[in-house]
């Protein structure tokens, strides 16, 4: 795979850059300045108003969000345009596609439920089938920008037969309008103080049979994979604003009559989150161009990016708030602004070992036919 960023692509990170860099501290002014820029149709097919990029392009924006702790609904709505545009009806495609494209509106995604692993195999909500709608019930969890949405794409499990839904169902995601009679959306208080989580509550939604999404658990996992490789993304982005702010305050940081930067311990120090730093971004990069070249090892690379920057992400942070000494640990340093977006990283659509364990997983029937 050639890692060179084309000339468009290098376009787009640049533009993406200089947005954030002026406009990062206001949200609103960014998703309407994002929405000139085409952010929200990147996802978006070409005959629905977007420009149908890859995870390749929306890893660069994501990046960069990072970079800057951007606060833009970017993430959860590109995701269900990427769902709606793989296995959508034509019907939703023709009324969804075109308003998240033009940004007027955005979609938030949600999976997670509280005390469950964020897996297929951790959904409990349900949904049953009564004539022609569905009936949804469940609490989602730390569901990004939800609140503002006007969409969610919510996952439930649904009886192999379309009967009465529960835990023996499968893992099948419907689209469901924000202001539907029974969805309750609560702020939660997170760690992460740069983007906003929500509770959302189901309480006996009924959407219509033809707002269920086709590809049944394989388009679910497939999707949680696209998650997980902008997350690492978006970590990347963190780790290497990190790294930079560390660098920095090190060369000008004076102990002992010399730059902290010139002792050889700190040296080592950054140079170890310079190593980590750079093997997230190998690792985000191939398993980018690995999902839109529709790889074999798709699956696996998105385990191993996740997995990596979760990892990484922690060290990174650590290291950063060490070096930076009791300054690190003030309020007014923007410093554990970054250490909060870091953590929160590192277990959005799954931690490292929840990655590592799907890994084993994909690996393990290859390991046995070898054999």
């Amino acid at each position: 795979m050639d890692f060179e960023l084309s000339d468009e692509q290098a376009m787009l990170r640049g533009a993406s850059r200089d947005l954030l860099s002026d406009h990062a501290s206001a949200p609103d002014e960014v998703w309407r300045l994002a929405a000139d820029l085409g952010w929200p149709g990147l996802a978006v097919p070409e005959e629905y108003g977007g420009t149908g990029q890859g995870v390749v392009e929306l890893a660069l924006v994501e990046e960069e969000l990072g970079r800057f702790r951007g606060p833009a609904p970017f993430l959860p709505t590109v995701l269900v345009a990427r769902a709606l545009a793989r296995d959508g009806s034509p019907r939703i495609r023709e009324e969804v596609l075109p308003v998240l494209a033009e940004g007027a509106a955005w979609a938030a995604w949600a999976f997670a439920e509280p005390r469950s692993p964020w897996t297929p195999d951790g959904i409990r909500a349900t949904a049953r089938t009564e004539g022609d709608s569905v009936v949804l019930d469940g609490v989602k969890t730390a569901v990004q920008d939800a609140d503002g949405a006007r969409w969610l794409l919510v996952t439930a499990c649904l009886d192999s037969s379309g009967g009465d839904g529960g835990r023996g169902g499968v893992p099948v995601s419907f689209l469901v309008d924000r202001a539907a009679p029974g969805v309750t959306v609560r702020r939660q208080r997170s760690l992460d103080l740069t983007r906003t989580s929500y509770e959302v509550r189901l309480d006996g939604v009924r959407v219509p049979a033809e707002r269920r999404l086709g590809g049944g658990p394989g388009a679910v996992q497939r999707l949680l994979d696209d998650a997980s490789v902008l997350v690492a993304a978006d970590t990347l982005g963190v780790m290497d604003r990190l790294l930079d702010m560390t660098v920095s305050y090190m060369k000008v940081r004076v102990q002992f009559g010399q730059p902290l930067g010139s002792f050889q311990a700190v040296k080592h120090a950054c140079a170890s989150m310079a190593v980590a730093v750079q093997g997230t971004r190998a690792a985000t990069a191939y398993a980018a161009m690995a999902a839109d070249a529709g790889s074999s090892d798709a699956a696996r690379a998105a385990c191993v990016a996740a997995s990596y920057a979760s990892a990484a992400a922690g060290e990174v942070a650590g290291s950063a708030l060490q070096l930076h000494g009791g300054i690190g640990f003030t309020w007014e340093h923007e410093l554990h602004l970054y250490l909060r977006r870091a953590k929160t990283d590192a277990v959005l659509y799954g931690d490292a070992s929840v990655h590592r364990d799907r890994l084993c997983t994909l690996i393990r029937p290859t390991h046995a036919l070898s054999a």
